[in-house]
């Protein structure tokens, strides 16, 4: 699974100075951030809405390609700030041992 992310990192990151008329994710970084975002919240709704949808039908067909076009589109967001899918897979290591609790608690101290 990491392998796939560290690939899509790689490209993501060979594409974000590419041409803008060379590749979708080249003109998302053209666009800049305010347009990646876009994405990444359009993605989210649709991602939202597959859900509910899958929770009546059974079928979780629409919630897997809605899913993985939020990621994507997230990932997009972090290649354009300088970062790369293994800051989030660290991340996610980092809080494996915790509680959900525990994390979520040690976010609001100051």
């Amino acid at each position: 699974m990491s392998d796939v992310l560290a690939r899509l990192g790689e490209v993501l990151e060979e594409r974000k100075n590419a041409a803008p008329d060379s590749s979708y994710v080249a003109s998302l970084h053209a666009k800049g951030l305010n347009k990646i975002l876009e994405k990444v919240g359009e993605e989210a709704t649709e991602t939202i809405l597959a859900a509910k949808d899958a929770q009546h039908s059974g079928d979780n067909h629409d919630l897997i390609y809605e899913t993985a076009d939020l990621w994507f589109h997230s990932l997009v967001a972090l290649s354009h700030l300088g970062e790369n899918p293994q800051a989030v897979l660290d991340e996610l290591a980092r809080r494996f041992d915790l509680s959900g609790l525990e994390e979520k608690a040690s976010r609001s101290k100051p």
